[in-house]
């Protein structure tokens, strides 16, 4: 009987993936641990490095807004978004969800199975 094993990526410099970049985190000592502690923690980072930032080519975080900055939206009001005061409520500003049929009805004319209308007309009764 022939066994079959799938190859499974490793980490960091063992793994194959080319299509990310991820950077690992150096391993640190932390100092003023019970003794013995701050070495087994070095050499549980050692043994399994922790994971870095992902960078993705294009891609930036926007820039951090400190809590203390002054508001970017002078013209709305603090209740922008809620469901009270001034300003439209939560359901302009969240995306509302879309219905199972809804999503069957624009799936038909995809679907050259005849299941999405089959789907449809069963829960549209």
């Amino acid at each position: 009987m022939a066994e079959i094993f799938e190859k499974v990526s490793g980490t960091g410099a063992l793994s194959e993936r080319t299509d990310l970049n991820v950077s690992s985190q150096p391993a640190r000592y932390i100092s003023g641990l019970p003794q013995g502690q701050g070495q087994a923690t070095y050499d549980q980072q050692t043994a399994a490095p922790m994971a870095g930032t992902l960078e993705m080519p294009g891609m930036q975080l926007q820039e951090i807004v400190p809590l203390g900055a002054p508001t970017q939206f002078p013209n709305q009001p603090i209740s922008y978004g809620a469901n009270y005061g001034e300003g439209p409520g939560l359901s302009t500003v969240v995306p509302q969800p879309v219905s199972v049929l809804t999503t069957l009805e624009k799936a038909i004319q995809y679907d050259d199975t005849g299941l999405s209308e089959f789907l449809y007309n069963r829960l549209n009764k």
